[in-house]
Formats: structure tokens, C-alpha cells, sequence
């Protein structure tokens, strides 16, 4: 049965790989996995030789000795344990992306568009790569791409010429996210999984990730695409929408900030601080919101309904992109099937036993640093949040050790070595209608370059840290 598991989850995300050939949204083969891989632990409950316990990150003994009910109810813990740690990722994920949308409500990202006064293609390419790499790691790699997009194509005009700062932004917005425990879903997972810590992560990460956007930008700016000066549209109007959008930019996030502060002066789980954030984020809103649209109480049932309409909050919400949610929701708790059987934990016994003898450094734990080289590269032909979600599962590593930092540089940038390799790549694929091929030819060398350059000085780094 533990093939069957095996030969589903494939599928599976082989459909997710090839979500653009079938025409097909990934959310789909990810809560068809899902459902499929428990249905048949279930019902092959008693086939089953072992079981793994992830509270205690070791085989239950004598597994199969035990009756079926006894394994039934193991089962049951271990899901709602699974969909337990899932449900803290996804809801503080919806958190972070209400206040970006409460951000956006107030047209506050116009902001940044103001910075922007120059011509110059090559001041322009670093203003955008810096602003990759800082807002990353603020509200996120995936949405800082859509934000700097949307305002890329406010000033420059020709697609063409536009492409290509979109490729360099997606490696800045990546490698951003790598070292912030908010930047990136995959940091995220390691972060709310106690693998990594918010100082930790800074120390070892900041520069292999400030390296990882800096070399692939300071390449691009002597390539011809970067030279000379874009064509502008005098006539625009650069004020923002509304009088509160600064300061919605930097409540909202400054919200998103304090969350890591939340965590290290509570040890509470991270949402709480993010359902916090939102809390005073949305009050300030409502405020902004209600003073925009009229003075007076609402009162009648026509009024509040009116209010409700134009809630901040109510509109926010209404734009939070469940696919993905629902998509994290389904790859997470398939992976957790394959980690409950033990199958994780045994492969990763076999690539530490096999690696070595590639002649690769070993940490101080024993893990081959190729392996995780391994999981940058495949993150780029597959989806990085599985490639993490079973690293959790393969690995035992204590926090903050070496192993699960390297493993959030390596996934986390190593997605921009191809266009659909990380959410960040996807979005502005679709925004842009960049060819894949155009990516691989033209953007992919440049993200192998950073990706290498920040893996050896992370290899350098750790030995002084």
C-alpha cells in the first residue's frame, strides 16, 4: 500500500508541475492527493509495518503488532496533529495577506511609485532590486512581485523593455524572502515548525541573500537591455488616491513586522501576532474608511449595508486569494501522509548514507551539503513548499541548526533558476506573459550565478557563526 501512497503523490505533483500544460490549477491534484494518499492509509491501515510519530520524530514500536482500532486512532491523532501545524501556516498567511490587501485598499503602495524619479534604466533596475529584496522580506516574495510589477508597468512602457526587470526583480524578491521568517512561505513553514529562528536566520542569511540579488543585478546593469534611458509619460499623475495610502504603507507594514517581535516576547505561535496585527491594521481602516464615506453613526439597515460594501476589511478579505491557501492546504497535509509511514524519515537515512561518498562537506550532524544543493535545484523545476514540507519530515535536526538555514536559502532561491520554480516567477509569468524559454535563455543564468555565489558564502559563513 505504502507504493500505491508513493505512485498517487506522484501524480499528483507531476499535475502540479504541469499545471500550465493541462490547463489545470494546481489546487486541484494538491486536494485530490491529499484526500486519495488518507483514504488509502486508512483503509490499508493494518498493511502498514510502521508508523511515525512527529511528535517525537521517531517510529512508534511495534507498530504493527498493535489492533486495528489502536492504529485507527493513532491515525487520528496524527492528522489533526498534521492539519493542526498546517492550519497555523495557512492562518497566518491569511493575516499577511488581508493586511496587504487593506494596504492596497488604500492605494498605498502608490508610495513607493513616488521614489521613482529617474530615467535611467540602470538606476532603475536597482531601485527595483533593492525594493525586491526589502519589501520581500516584509509582506512577502510573492507579493512584493505583484506590487512592483504593477508598479513597473506604470513606468515603463514598452513590454519588451519591461521583461527584463521583471526577471530581475523575481531573483531579488526571492532572495529576500530567503532571510526573513515572513519573506516566504518555504521560511515560514521552517519558522512556525521551530526549525529557525528570527535572529538566527538574519545572521546566517543576510548576506548569502544580499549577495544572491547584488551579483545577478550588477551582471544585468552592464548588459545592453540596462543601457540608456526608458520613455516616459509626462502627463501622469503621480499623486496617490488617498490621503491616508503613506500612512497605511507603513502601519500596514510595520503590522507585519512586529509580528516576529510578538513571537520572541510571547513564545506564542506566530499567528496569534499576526491576528493581532490585523486587529489594529483594520481598526485603523475602518477609521480611515468611515471618515471617508460620512461622519454620522449608521443607522439604518440600508447605511450599514452601504458600510459594509465599502469595509476596507469586508473588500480585503473578498481579494485574499484562497487557490493558494486551499493549494498550501492540500500539498502540506499530502506530504504529511508520506511522513506519517515512515517514508521520509527512511529516505533521508539513505541520501545520508549515499551522499558522502560524493566527497561533499558534511555538517556537524552529518547531512551532505549536496543534498540540500539537490533541493535548490529540483525547487526550480518543482514546487518548493513540498520539497521543505519533507525536508521537516527527513531531517531531526534541533533549532537553528546550519542544516534547516541552508535549507531555507537553497529552496528559497533556488526557484529563480526557471520562471515557474517559485510563486514569485508564476505570478509575473502571468503578468507579463513571459515565455518560459525567454526566461531560460535570457534571466536563468544570472539566478544560477546568485544562487551559487550565496550557497559558498553561506559554506564561508557558518564557520565563523
Amino acid at each position: 500500500m505504502e507504493s500505491v501512497i508513493i505512485v498517487v503523490f506522484i501524480l499528483g505533483y507531476l499535475a502540479i508541475t504541469l499545471e500550465h500544460n493541462l490547463k489545470l490549477d494546481k489546487l486541484i491534484p494538491a486536494l485530490a492527493m491529499m484526500a486519495i494518499c488518507w483514504a488509502i492509509v486508512a483503509l490499508g491501515i493494518d498493511s502498514f509495518s510502521s508508523w511515525f510519530d512527529s511528535g517525537k520524530h521517531a517510529l512508534v514500536d511495534g507498530f504493527a503488532s498493535l489492533a486495528h482500532d489502536d492504529k485507527m486512532h493513532l491515525a487520528e491523532e496524527t492528522l489533526l496533529h498534521h492539519l493542526g501545524k498546517t492550519a497555523e501556516i495557512l492562518v497566518f498567511l491569511l493575516g499577511a495577506m488581508t493586511i496587504v490587501e487593506i494596504i492596497d485598499y488604500f492605494d498605498g503602495f502608490s508610495t513607493i511609485k513616488s521614489y521613482v524619479k529617474t530615467n535611467s534604466k540602470k538606476k532603475i533596475l536597482w531601485i527595483f532590486s533593492i525594493l525586491a529584496f526589502v519589501l520581500s522580506a516584509i509582506i512577502d516574495n510573492l507579493t512584493a512581485t505583484i506590487v512592483l510589477i504593477s508598479i513597473l508597468q506604470k513606468i515603463v512602457k514598452k513590454r519588451e523593455d519591461r521583461i527584463w526587470f521583471a526577471g530581475l526583480i523575481i531573483i531579488a524578491a526571492n532572495a529576500g524572502g530567503a532571510f526573513s521568517p515572513i519573506g516566504d512561505v518555504t521560511t515560514t513553514m521552517l519558522w512556525i515548525g521551530g526549525k529557525v529562528s528570527t535572529v538566527k536566520l538574519f545572521v546566517y542569511l543576510f548576506i548569502p541573500s544580499l549577495l544572491c540579488m547584488v551579483v545577478p543585478s550588477t551582471i544585468a546593469s552592464f548588459l545592453p537591455a540596462f543601457k540608456g534611458e526608458i520613455e516616459t509619460d509626462g502627463n501622469e499623475d503621480m499623486k496617490a488616491k488617498s490621503k491616508h495610502s503613506a500612512t497605511m504603507l507603513y502601519l500596514g507594514l510595520g503590522a507585519i513586522v512586529f509580528v516576529p517581535i510578538f513571537k520572541t516576547l510571547t513564545h506564542l505561535p506566530p499567528y496569534v501576532g499576526m491576528m493581532l496585527s490585523l486587529a489594529i491594521v483594520a481598526t485603523f481602516a475602518e477609521i480611515f474608511s468611515r471618515t471617508k464615506i460620512s461622519l454620522t453613526d449608521f443607522k439604518t439597515q440600508e447605511e450599514s449595508q452601504e458600510f459594509a460594501h465599502h469595509s476596507p476589511v469586508h473588500h480585503s478579505l473578498s481579494k485574499i486569494e484562497m487557490p493558494s491557501i486551499l493549494f498550501f492546504l492540500g500539498i502540506l497535509m499530502a506530504v504529511a501522509a508520506l511522513e506519517s509511514l515512515g517514508v521520509l524519515f527512511n529516505f533521508a537515512g539513505t541520501l545520508q548514507d549515499s551522499m558522502p561518498m560524493l566527497g561533499t562537506e558534511l555538517n556537524h550532524e552529518g547531512v551532505s551539503d549536496i543534498v540540500v544543493l539537490f533541493l535548490g535545484i529540483a525547487s526550480a523545476v518543482i514546487d518548493n513548499v513540498p520539497l521543505v514540507a519533507a525536508s521537516l519530515g527527513m531531517f531531526s535536526e534541533p533549532l537553528d541548526n546550519e542544516l534547516w538555514h541552508f535549507i531555507a536559502f537553497s529552496a528559497g532561491t533556488g526557484g529563480s533558476m526557471l520562471i515557474i520554480g517559485s510563486a514569485a516567477g508564476v505570478v509575473a509569468m502571468g503578468m507579463e506573459k513571459i515565455d518560459f524559454f525567454w526566461y531560460l535563455k535570457k534571466i536563468s543564468w544570472l539566478a544560477l550565478i546568485g544562487f551559487l555565489v550565496g550557497s559558498l558564502s553561506f559554506m564561508l559563513l557558518r564557520m565563523f557563526v
